[in-house]
C-alpha cells in the first residue's frame, strides 16, 4: 500500500494508515497531518496526535459511574480505519472511527472508551451501502455449535506412501471451532441491502453503471430517509494489552533521504494492516539493507512494538528476526505463531526434569490400590488415523435386562503435572495445543502427549472414567466417576469405526483393521462400536428434541506430500456417524463432570458457558429471512435448529442454500467462555446456549487443553470427599466393580444425589493433586480468562494456517504446456508444477514442459518432488449483494470471497431492489463481434460459477465470476470425495 502524502521527518506525519478521512477537523478521524498542523509543528513543539490516557483512578471511577465503557477492541480486517467494541446492552456495537480514536490500541486489546457527543455519532441507514456497523467477527463459534476440525500432524512415519492426508479431527469430539478463515471472513452485516445514490442524494436503483463511469458513488447523509445513529466513542485507556505487539511484514527505506530519521530508522510495514507502520533502528536491520534494499523486498521479518508516543503516527519497534521468503510455508507459519503469541519454543530442561526420568515408565504398584482396574475390559480409542495424542477411549458391554455399561475414559494428565511445578506453569501459560495443517505445537512435552499420557493400545494407562448404566434408548440409570487404570485393546480410526457401522453384519478382514490385543477379538470390538452407535443416535436425537443447536459448516482437509510437506490437494471433510458417535459420549461426559464439580464446589467450579446470540445482529438476520421469505424461527436454539432442518429440501440447490444460511446464522453467535462459578452471581448466565443445558465444562481433552487439567484436579478433590464445607465421603461402589469413585443415583442431572459411602480402599489422592482446591474464585477466573484468550488465538492461528495452505494451491496454470515424461512421468499433461528449487531463494518455482523438455522458471534446479497446481473452479452461492459487488460462498472449498463488478469484463451493471430483495444485473462484453452482450442477474442465493485465481502478491487470491454459459466446470458435489450432503445434514 502506498502512502504518497507522508513526509518522514521529525515533525508529526500525515494521516496515519487507517485514519478516517471523512470526519472534519474536530471529528475523531481528523488528520493531524493537514497543512495547518504541519506548519505549526515545524515552528515549535511537536503536536500530540493521540490523547493522553486517563489515570487508573479516573478510569475506575468512570466505569463505576457508567460514564465509561470497557470492551474488547475489534478492528475490521478489510476496513482497518473502522473498529468496534461490543455494547454492554447487547445492542449494536459501539463504533470507533480511525486510528486517532483508537488511541494506539490494537486488535484484541481490552479497552475503555468514552462515548462521543451524539452529533459525532455515526449516521447509518438500514439499507445503505455501509453495512459494516457490527464489525468483523472472526470465527467466534463455540466448538459445541459447529463441526470442529483439528488438523493432526503426521508427516513422520509414513514413508510407505508418497502422500499424507492431513485429516480433520473433532475438537475433543464435542464440536467447537470457527466457521471460516480469518482472511476471507465477510465483514458486512447479514442483510447487505444496498442502494446507489447520486451526488444529490436521490435514489436511482435502476441507473446502470458503465466501466467508464466513476463506480464510487458518494452518499449525502442529509438526504437519506430513515436515519439512525450508531453510538461512537474514542479509546481513553487500555486495560490489558492482549495483542502480542508482534507483527510480520517487510522492511522499506524511508522516503525522505535527507531527513534525520533516514539515517537512524527503517520503516517496517506490517502485513496485517490493523497494525501501524513501525520505525525500526537501522542497527537491527541487515548490514547491507541500506545499500541493497531490493534484496530484501520479499523477505519476511518479525517486529515487536516497544513504544508508541502520543506525538507520532508510527510506533517504535525492534526487529526480532528474519523469517525467510514471503510465500514459503515455514516462514509464514512462524510469523503467524509469533503474531498470535504462541510459544513454539522447545521445552526447557527445567520443565523436562519434571517428567519421569526412568524410562520406560511403568505404573507404580501402589497406584492400583487407589484406582479401579479396567485393564480386562474391552476399551478402545477412535481418532483420526494420523492422531498421536490419544486422550479419550470408550467401552461398552451388555449388562442385565438388556442395558449397557458405557464408559468414557480420559487420560489422567494431571497425575504427571504437579501443581506449582515448572511443567504446570508452562502448561498453564500455553493453555492449549495449537493445531496447524502440517504440525502441532503441543501444550505439553511430547513424552507426555504421545507416550506417557496417550492412550496407546496394549499399554497400561492412568485415566479418569465416567461410567454409566444406560438403556438402549440412552436413558441414564446410574452414573459413576473415578480414577482408573485401562489397557486399550486397539486404536481405531474414524474410517475403521465407520466401516463397522456401515457393515453391521459383515466380518471385516483382519488386514483391514488395526491390531487387536489377544484378550479381545475384532468381533467384540465391532459389537461394542455398533452398540455405542445405536445409543449415540438415541442420545443425539434426544439432545435436539431437548433444544440443542448445531451449525455444520464446510471444512477443508489437505493432502500433503510427505517429502516436501506441500499441499497436493484439498477436500471438504466428511462428518460421519463415527464422528457423531464419539461426539455424543464426550458431550455426555463433559455435562456429567460439570454437574459433579459444581455440586461439590459451587464457588470454585471451572465451567463453560455460551451466551445467547447478539441481539442486534440476530434481529438483522430475522429481518433478512423475512425479506427473503424464509420461515425461520429464532426464538431459541432448538427452534433455530428445527427451522434449519425443516426449511430446506435435499436437492443440490436447497442444500447449498442451507450452507449459506447456516453461515449467516453463525455470525450473531457469541464465543463460549470458561468461567469460575463463584464469580458469576446469576446462575442463568451459566447456561450453554447451543447445547441448551444449565451446566457444561471441558473434561475430555487434558492433553491439549489446560482447562481440562484444572477440571481433573477439581474432580480428583471431589472423589476424595473434600467438598468445601460439606461432609466428606469415601468412594462408593461402581456399577459392577468396587473401587474409588462416586456413584450417582438415577436421574443425576435432576437431583444430583449420591449413594451412601461404601467400603473400599482408602481415598488417598494421587501425586499430582492437592487434597483441597485452595484457589480463590478470582484467581480461578483469571486462569479461565487466560484459557479463553489462548483458545481464541489458537483458533485464529488454525484458520490462518488453513488459509495459507489453500492459497498455495491457487496458482496460475499456463496454457498449452505439458510435463517432460523423463522428469515427471506420473504427471498428466497440460499442467503447471511447483516445487523447491535447490539453491534458489523462495519456495515456489514454476516450470512447464515444451517439446518434451522441462523448462523451469525462473531458475533451474528442480527437485523430483513437485506437484500440480493452478486456478480452482467451483460453483458458488451468493450470500450478499452490494451496489458494486457481491459475496459468495465457494461450495467446493467452503471459502467466502467478494467479487467486484469493476474487475469483470462488463459493459455495465445495474443495482436494484425487487421488492425488498437486492439484485445486480450484469451486462457482459461480447466475446466476439458476432455475439451480443450477455446478461446475468445476481441475487442472494443465486448459484454462480467462479474461478479462484492467484494475485501477484504472495498468498493472495481473488474470485472471478465465470461468464454465463462457459463450459468445463466440474460439478462441485461430485468432487468432494464421496461426501453425501444430504447425509451430512442428518
Amino acid at each position: 500500500m502506498s502512502h504518497p502524502d507522508y513526509r518522514l521527518n521529525l515533525r508529526p506525519l500525515g494521516t496515519p494508515r487507517g485514519a478516517s478521512s471523512l470526519a472534519g477537523p474536530r471529528g475523531v478521524g481528523a488528520s493531524p497531518g493537514d497543512k495547518k498542523s504541519r506548519s505549526k509543528t515545524t515552528r515549535g513543539k511537536k503536536k500530540s496526535i493521540f490523547e493522553t490516557y486517563l489515570s487508573k483512578e479516573d478510569v475506575s471511577e468512570g466505569l463505576k459511574r457508567g460514564t465509561l465503557i470497557q470492551g474488547v477492541l475489534r478492528i475490521n480486517p478489510k476496513k482497518f480505519h473502522e473498529a468496534f467494541i461490543p455494547s454492554p446492552d447487547g445492542d449494536r456495537d459501539i463504533f470507533i472511527d480511525g486510528v486517532v480514536a483508537r488511541n494506539r490500541a490494537l486488535n484484541g486489546d481490552l479497552v475503555v472508551v468514552n462515548l462521543l457527543p451524539e452529533e459525532q455519532w455515526k449516521v447509518i441507514k438500514p439499507e445503505s451501502n455501509d453495512k459494516e456497523t457490527e464489525g468483523a467477527y472472526e470465527s467466534d463459534l463455540p466448538e459445541e455449535l459447529c463441526g470442529s476440525h483439528l488438523l493432526q500432524q503426521s508427516l513422520k512415519g509414513y514413508n510407505d506412501s508418497p502422500d499424507v492426508i492431513i485429516e480433520a479431527q473433532f475438537d475433543d469430539s464435542d464440536s467447537e471451532d470457527g466457521h471460516g478463515n480469518m482472511q476471507n471472513a465477510l465483514v458486512d452485516g447479514v442483510k447487505k441491502l444496498s442502494v446507489c445514490v447520486h451526488e444529490k442524494g436521490k435514489e436511482d436503483a435502476g441507473a446502470p453503471v458503465t466501466k467508464d463511469e466513476n463506480t464510487f458513488m458518494s452518499q449525502d447523509t442529509r438526504a437519506l430517509p430513515e436515519k439512525s445513529l450508531q453510538r461512537s466513542a474514542k479509546v481513553v485507556y487500555i486495560l490489558e494489552k492482549k495483542h502480542s505487539r508482534a507483527a510480520t511484514g517487510f522492511l522499506k527505506l524511508l522516503a525522505d533521504k535527507n531527513s534525520e530519521l533516514f539515517r537512524k530508522y527503517a520503516l517496517f510495514s506490517p502485513s496485517d494492516h490493523r497494525v501501524p507502520r513501525i520505525y525500526v533502528p537501522l542497527k537491527d536491520c541487515p548490514q547491507d539493507f541500506v545499500t541493497r534494499p531490493k534484496d530484501y523486498a520479499n523477505t519476511l521479518f518479525i517486529c515487536r512494538i516497544v513504544d508508541w508516543k502520543e506525538d507520532s503516527n508510527f510506533a517504535l519497534g525492534q526487529l526480532a528476526k528474519s523469517l525467510g521468503q514471503a510465500g514459503e510455508i515455514e516462514p509464514e507459519t512462524e510469523g503467524i505463531l509469533t503474531e498470535y503469541g504462541v510459544d513454539f519454543s522447545d521445552f526447557s530442561s527445567e520443565v523436562l526434569e519434571c517428567l519421569p526420568q526412568d524410562l520406560p515408565w511403568t505404573i507404580p504398584p501402589e497406584e492400583f490400590s487407589k484406582r479401579r482396574d479396567l485393564r480386562k475390559d474391552c476399551v478402545f480409542t477412535i481418532d483420526p488415523s494420523t492422531a498421536r495424542d490419544l486422550d479419550d477411549a470408550l467401552s461398552c458391554k451388555p449388562v442385565a435386562d438388556g442395558n449397557f455399561e458405557v464408559g468414557v475414559h480420559i487420560a489422567d494428565v494431571s497425575y504427571f503435572v504437579p501443581e506449582g511445578s515448572s511443567l504446570d506453569k508452562v502448561a498453564a501459560e500455553r493453555a492449549t495445543s495449537v493445531y496447524l495443517v502440517q504440525k502441532v505445537v503441543p501444550m505439553l512435552p511430547r513424552l507426555l502427549c504421545e507416550e506417557l499420557c496417550s492412550l496407546n493400545p496394549m499399554t497400561d494407562k492412568l485415566t479418569f472414567s465416567v461410567i454409566w448404566t444406560l438403556t438402549p434408548k440412552g436413558k441414564i440409570l446410574s452414573e459413576w466417576f473415578g480414577q482408573t487404570v485401562i489397557r486399550s485393546c486397539t486404536k481405531l480410526s474414524y474410517e475403521h469405526a465407520q466401516s463397522m457401522i456401515e457393515g453391521p453384519t459383515r466380518k471385516i478382514p483382519e488386514e483391514e483393521l488395526p491390531p487387536v490385543s489377544p484378550e479381545h477379538t475384532s468381533e467384540e470390538v465391532h459389537r461394542a462400536v455398533l452398540n455405542l452407535h445405536r445409543i449415540a443416535k438415541e442420545l443425539r436425537q434426544q439432545r435436539f428434541v431437548d433444544g440443542a443447536l448445531r451449525l455444520d459448516q464446510l471444512k477443508l482437509a489437505f493432502t500433503l506430500d510427505h517429502e516436501t510437506g506441500l499441499p497436493q490437494g484439498c477436500h471438504i471433510y466428511e462428518y460421519r456417524d463415527s464422528n457423531k458417535l464419539v461426539e455424543e459420549f464426550m458431550l455426555l461426559a463433559n455435562m456429567a463432570v460439570a454437574r459433579k464439580i459444581h455440586c461439590a464446589f459451587p464457588e470454585r467450579a471451572l465451567l463453560r458457558r455460551h451466551p445467547p446470540p447478539q441481539t442486534k445482529m440476530l434481529n438483522d438476520l430475522v429481518e433478512f429471512c423475512d425479506q427473503m421469505g424464509l420461515p425461520m424461527d429464532f426464538s431459541s436454539a432448538g427452534a433455530l435448529n428445527k427451522s434449519l432442518m425443516e426449511t430446506f429440501g435435499d436437492d443440490k440447490y436447497s442444500l447449498a442454500r442451507k450452507e449459506v444460511l447456516t453461515n449467516m446464522c453463525s455470525r450473531p453467535m457469541q464465543m463460549a467462555l470458561y468461567f469460575c462459578s463463584g464469580v458469576l452471581q446469576d446462575q442463568a448466565q451459566f447456561r450453554h446456549y447451543a447445547l441448551n443445558v444449565p451446566l457444561y465444562t471441558h473434561f475430555t481433552s487434558p492433553i491439549r487443553r489446560f482447562a481440562d487439567v484444572l477440571v481433573h484436579r477439581l474432580l480428583a478433590a471431589t472423589l476424595a470427599g473434600h467438598q468445601g464445607g460439606l461432609s466428606s465421603a469415601r468412594g462408593s461402589q461402581a456399577p459392577s466393580d468396587p473401587g474409588q469413585g462416586h456413584h450417582a443415583a438415577q436421574n443425576p442431572a435432576k437431583d444430583g444425589t449420591h449413594t451412601a459411602p461404601a467400603s473400599g480402599p482408602p481415598t488417598t489422592l494421587c501425586p499430582g493433586y492437592r487434597e483441597l482446591p485452595d484457589v480463590e474464585p478470582e484467581a480461578l477466573q483469571k486462569q479461565a480468562d487466560h484459557c479463553n484468550d489462548r483458545r481464541m488465538a489458537s483458533k485464529r492461528v488454525q484458520e490462518l494456517s488453513t488459509s495459507l495452505f489453500f492459497a498455495i494451491l491457487v496458482k496460475v496454470r499456463p496454457p498449452a504446456c505439458r510435463p517432460s515424461p523423463s522428469l515427471h512421468p506420473t504427471f498428466p499433461p497440460g499442467r503447471l508444477f511447483t516445487g523447491r528449487a535447490p539453491g534458489v531463494r523462495g519456495l515456489w518455482q514454476l516450470g512447464w514442459a515444451l517439446g518434451g523438455d522441462c523448462i523451469p522458471w525462473p531458475s533451474p534446479g528442480w527437485s523430483p518432488a513437485m506437484q500440480e497446481s493452478g486456478p480452482l473452479e467451483s460453483e458458488a452461492m451468493v450470500m450478499g449483494v452490494l451496489s458494486q459487488a457481491f459475496d459468495v460462498l465457494v461450495l467446493r472449498y467452503g471459502v467466502q470471497k467478494r467479487i467486484y463488478c469493476n474487475a469483470l469484463p462488463l459493459q455495465s451493471y445495474r443495482f436494484q431492489k425487487v421488492g425488498k430483495k437486492p439484485e445486480l444485473t450484469l451486462v457482459w462484453e461480447p466475446e466476439d463481434a458476432e455475439q451480443g452482450p450477455a446478461q446475468q442477474v445476481v441475487s442472494i442465493f443465486s448459484l454462480v460459477e467462479v474461478v479462484l485465481r492467484a494475485e501477484a502478491t504472495a498468498l493472495k487470491y481473488s474470485a472471478i465470476l465465470k461468464r454465463p454459459g462457459t463450459e468445463g466446470l466440474l460439478d462441485w458435489q461430485d468432487e468432494q470425495g464421496g461426501r453425501d450432503l444430504a447425509e451430512e445434514q442428518d
